[in-house]
């Protein structure tokens, strides 16, 4: 068995792979006769996430429509309030 440190110098090697070298064949690949064109399926979730692109990050309109709802004082309902708990309450756990 031999340990080599780190400060050992290892002798020259070869500059070429084990394996024989074959000279590089020129000839033309040969193509099916039929033209051969690239085709792209997305699956469903795919689609829907490529579309998520499309919505923007805001939604001007709706924030507005909010705004004005609290404004006037009649957003905050007693339905909404307790939706609202529930929803808090059930990701809560």
């Amino acid at each position: 068995m031999q340990i080599c440190g780190l400060a050992s110098v290892h002798g020259p090697q070869g500059i070429n792979a084990p394996h024989s070298v074959r000279p590089a064949d020129n000839t033309p690949a040969t193509r099916p006769s039929a033209d051969v064109a690239d085709e792209l399926q997305l699956s469903g979730p795919a689609q829907a996430a490529s579309q998520l692109n499309d919505i923007p990050a805001i939604r001007q309109d709706r924030v507005d429509s909010i705004r004005q709802a609290i404004a006037q004082g009649t957003y905050e309902t007693p339905d909404k309030l307790s939706k609202a708990l529930d929803n808090l309450l059930n990701e809560i756990g």
